[in-house]
Order: structure tokens, then C-alpha cells, then sequence
């Protein structure tokens, strides 16, 4: 009860903050129009289309709900806080990693064959950019957020999904979808630009370092999962790649169950 009773406390403490300066979001939304601009010249309009709604939802749900709703989002610069900046850096900040992370997700669920390229462009970004960004001056823009308020909802959502495709697992006579796979997209993404902000100092390192990365690897991203695939399975059912009809598609995530 003890051990509970700390794990909910430590939830509560869980402030994620980010610090980076002009220079960082000026470059980052130059590399954000090179990966869409790629998208685009390999036709890949699905998966153009998906990027895009990542980044349209997730600014919904940071300014929507997190700023507006919630009001557990706080937007500084140069600490001062003001609706123009709140909007714009959310704005940003929502199109960089629901954008990068849609494309990591959806590439990753297609099997891409130009998926090791693609990661390796994402995460050497995120690796990569703030050292580049630091040129720019000191890091005078602050965003963070509290997080007890709704991680326990967050799990919910998450435990509905993977518990749904777990009893489909148990009740399907011939197919089997592979859920641990599932989650290592979920988590891996979500990992990979979360530990690249704490080595960066972007994220600053302190008690609660450790555990936000841990936790938010764990259910923000990955909670999304079973729902994505669902999508992903309905989408191409329909459509190729290039939006053009599909006549017969194979799902590379289910597996025969042998009986």
C-alpha cells in the first residue's frame, strides 16, 4: 500500500519542462517541411496525410485541452507568459513531435521500406539540433506542464486498448495481432525524443528526471497504439499508399495461430 501510495505521489511530482530558444524552433521547422517535402516526392500521401493530423490533434490537445481546458500548460519567454506566444510556441511544439512521431509510428506499422532511414533522420534530429541550436543563444523560451491531474485517465485509455486486442488474441480462430511489438513503437517513441530533451538539457535533470521519462514513455504515446492500429488496418484495407484502391492487403502485424 506504502509502495502505491509513493508511485502516486511521484506521479504528482512529474512536471514535464522543456527550455530552448528561437533559433531551435527555426530549425526545427525547416527539417519538419524536409520530412513532409520527402513524404511527398515518394508519394507516400498516406502517410503525408497521417503526419499532418498528429500534428493538428496533438496542438488540440496541448492548447485545447492542457492550456485552455486543464490550464496545466504554461508558456514563458524571457519569463513572461502571453496568449500570442502560449499559441505559437504550442503550435510548434505540437506540429514538431506529432508530425516526427506519426511518421515513426505509421512507418514503423507499414514496415517501411525506407524505414531505417527515416528513423535515422528523426533521431539523429532530436539528438542532434539542440547542440546546433545552442549557437543561438541562451534558452529563453520555458514550456511546462503538470501531470497528475490526468495520467491516471491516460492509463485507462491505454489498458482499454491493449486489453481489447488481447481478448481479440484470445477469441480470434486464426489471427493473432502482435501486441508486445505495438508497444515497443509506442514506447520507443516516445523514449527516443524524451531522452534526447534529458541529455540535451532541454529537459532539465533533477529528482523527478528519471521517473517523467519512464512514465511518459510508458502511457503518453504508447496509449494511442491499439487505436492506431485499428486505423492503420481500416486505411489500407481501402487505399495504397499513393491513395489509389487497393485489391487485397496483408497485414505485416497479425501472425496464424497455431493451434
Amino acid at each position: 500500500m506504502n509502495m502505491f501510495t509513493n508511485i502516486l505521489k511521484a506521479l504528482e511530482n512529474i512536471t514535464p519542462t522543456r527550455n530552448f530558444n528561437l533559433l531551435y524552433i527555426i530549425l526545427d521547422s525547416i527539417f519538419i517541411c524536409l520530412l513532409l517535402g520527402l513524404l511527398i516526392y515518394q508519394k507516400k500521401y498516406i502517410t503525408l496525410i497521417w503526419a499532418i493530423f498528429g500534428g493538428v490533434l496533438y496542438f488540440l490537445v496541448d492548447y485545447g485541452y492542457f492550456y485552455w481546458i486543464s490550464g496545466s500548460r504554461v508558456v514563458t519567454v524571457n519569463g513572461v507568459s502571453s496568449e500570442a506566444n502560449t499559441a505559437l510556441v504550442l503550435l510548434w511544439m505540437s506540429l514538431s513531435y506529432g508530425i516526427t512521431n506519426f511518421i515513426f509510428i505509421w512507418l514503423c506499422l507499414k514496415k517501411d521500406k525506407n524505414l531505417k532511414e527515416y528513423l535515422f533522420l528523426i533521431i539523429i534530429w532530436w539528438l542532434v539540433i539542440p547542440s546546433v541550436a545552442s549557437l543561438g543563444g541562451e534558452s529563453n523560451i520555458q514550456t511546462f506542464r503538470t501531470t497528475g491531474a490526468y495520467h491516471g485517465y491516460m492509463a485507462i485509455i491505454l489498458l482499454v486498448g491493449y486489453i481489447g486486442l488481447a481478448i481479440y488474441n484470445i477469441v480470434s480462430k486464426k489471427k493473432m495481432i502482435k501486441i508486445l511489438y505495438l508497444n515497443l513503437i509506442g514506447i520507443s517513441v516516445q523514449f527516443c525524443w524524451e531522452f534526447a530533451l534529458l541529455i540535451n538539457g532541454i529537459r532539465p535533470l533533477n529528482e523527478n528526471s528519471i521517473m517523467t521519462l519512464i512514465i511518459n514513455s510508458i502511457i503518453e504515446t504508447n496509449l494511442g497504439m491499439p487505436y492506431i492500429y485499428l486505423i492503420f488496418v481500416l486505411v489500407y484495407s481501402h487505399f495504397n499508399e499513393d491513395l489509389t484502391k487497393t485489391d487485397h492487403f496483408v497485414n505485416p502485424w497479425e501472425k496464424e495461430k497455431l493451434n
